[in-house]
């Protein structure tokens, strides 16, 4: 009988498919919802998320019971939440999201979060969001911020 040897490579040299780039929230864009994110905003919840070791949940179009994968990087800069993540393929639902993202059918980001200091601009009748604490980051269809997009995906 002969054995069969299973060789496992560290993360760093698989398969890149399912990586991909964007911003999750752009600063100081209205979205749908009439809120504006203001720089600055999620200096306190990226601080705390770095304290716990762990980051946001990535979800498929903010379903808490469908995860689809890990947010690898998250960075806040003069435009807004940088975000970078590998969906967990091998789950149906991710296995989709790579499909529709590489067809250009789905490119939609959105922030799941809770409000923890904001303002009225009567001026232009919106929100503006100081400091939010964010749970969750989805890959969605149509989010509020329609500038809240990926801009690249890995794929072989």
């Amino acid at each position: 009988m002969m054995k069969k040897s299973i060789s496992l490579l560290p993360l760093s040299q698989q398969s890149t498919n399912g990586i991909f780039s964007g911003y999750a929230s752009f600063f100081e864009v209205i979205d749908q919802k009439r809120d504006q994110i203001a720089k600055g905003a999620f200096t306190k919840t990226l601080k705390a998320w770095q304290i716990l070791g762990k980051k946001p949940k990535m979800l498929w179009q903010h379903e808490p019971k469908e995860p689809i994968g890990l947010w690898t990087s998250l960075q806040q800069d003069d435009k807004g939440l940088y975000v970078e993540g590998r969906l967990a393929l091998g789950l149906p639902r991710a296995n989709e999201a790579y499909i529709l993202l590489k067809e250009g059918i789905l490119d939609g980001l959105s922030i799941g979060f809770r409000t923890v200091e904001s303002v009225y601009d009567q001026e232009h009748k919106t929100r503006i969001l100081l400091d939010i604490d964010l749970l969750e980051i989805s890959l969605v269809t149509f989010g509020a911020n329609s500038k809240a997009t990926i801009h690249h995906i890995k794929a072989i």
